[in-house]
C-alpha cells in the first residue's frame, strides 16, 4: 500500500517525513493514513497504518517512537523504545535506527538534525507549548546529548497558515503580555474583534533567537488541503465528532557511525 511523506532538502541526511493522510485503511472521518492513538478511530486501524509507516522508515513497529502529547514544554530523551507512554512533546535521541515522532493536526511538528553530532529531536508545538518553551527544551536536551546549536537544522512541517488561524482577545492577551513585540504575529481578523495569529513566523524566530539560523516552514497548509492532511479546527467547523492526525518523523542510520 502507497503511502505519502514531504521530505526537507535540509534534512536530506537522514531518513525523515511529514507523512500525509494518503493512504492507509482508516475510513469515515478518519480515512487515510491515521496514525493517532488518542482518536476514536479503530484501535487495530490505527496500528496497521502506523506499521505502514514504520515498514517505510525501515523500522521494527516498537521503534516508531511517540509520546502522550499535552501542549507542554517537556522533552525527554530516548535510547530504546518505550515500554510506557510518556507523557511529554518532544522527544531527542542519538540512538540509530530509532524513528522518533509527533501527531499533529494543525499544530506544528517540528524536526531537528545535527548531522556533525549525531542527534536528532522532534517537537509538537501548538500556540501553548511553542510559548511555554518546547522549542527551546528539545534544542537544550539535544545539547546535553552533544549537539552543538549551530550545526542544529529545524524544519516545520505542514500546520495550519497564519491566513486560516483566527483567534480571540482572550488568546492574543494571553501572548502579548508576555511582551508587546509579539504582537507582530498577528494581524486584523476577518472579525475586528478576532486576530489571525502566525504560529510558524512565532516558531521560527523562537528558532533563531536560539541561534538555529538554518530553519524553515515547509508551507503546507493542514487546514486548507483536506485530502492530504487532517486538521482539527477543520473538524470543529465541520461539526464532525473527531479528527484524524498525521506523524512526523525521523531516525539516524546507523551507517554514520561506521
Amino acid at each position: 500500500m502507497s503511502i505519502h511523506r514531504f521530505r526537507s532538502r535540509k534534512l536530506h541526511s537522514f531518513e525523515h517525513g511529514f507523512f500525509t493522510r494518503l493512504g492507509g485503511i482508516s475510513i469515515g472521518i478518519f480515512e487515510g493514513l491515521n496514525c493517532g492513538t488518542g482518536s476514536k478511530d479503530d484501535h487495530k486501524k490505527v496500528q496497521f497504518n502506523r506499521n505502514l509507516v514504520a515498514a517505510e522508515m525501515n523500522v521494527k513497529p516498537q521503534e516508531l517512537i511517540t509520546v502522550h502529547q499535552e501542549h507542554s514544554a517537556r522533552a525527554v530523551v530516548v535510547d530504546s523504545p518505550l515500554e510506557v507512554l510518556t507523557r511529554a512533546d518532544a522527544i531527542v535521541t542519538n540512538t540509530p535506527n530509532l524513528s522518533i515522532g509527533v501527531l499533529t493536526a494543525d499544530c506544528l511538528p517540528v524536526l531537528f538534525a545535527d548531522k556533525k553530532n549525531h542527534v536528532i529531536g522532534v517537537a509538537h508545538a501548538g500556540w501553548k507549548g511553542a510559548l511555554n518553551g518546547i522549542l527551546e527544551n528539545t534544542v537544550h536536551s539535544m545539547i546535553e546529548l552533544g549537539a552543538d546549536v549551530k550545526s542544529i537544522k529545524a524544519v516545520i512541517g505542514p500546520c495550519i497558515s497564519p491566513s486560516i488561524y483566527e483567534v480571540g482577545q482572550d488568546f492574543f492577551d494571553t501572548f502579548t503580555e508576555r511582551s508587546t513585540s509579539i504582537q507582530n504575529y498577528f494581524s486584523t481578523g476577518v472579525n475586528k474583534k478576532k486576530y489571525f495569529f502566525n504560529l510558524p513566523k512565532f516558531a521560527l524566530d523562537r528558532l533563531y533567537n536560539l541561534e538555529i539560523s538554518d530553519a524553515e516552514w515547509i508551507g503546507n497548509c493542514t487546514y486548507q488541503e483536506s485530502d492530504k492532511f487532517y486538521s482539527y479546527r477543520r473538524s470543529q467547523h465541520l461539526g464532525e465528532l473527531d479528527y484524524g492526525r498525521q506523524i512526523s518523523t525521523i531516525k539516524i542510520y546507523f551507517l554514520y557511525y561506521l
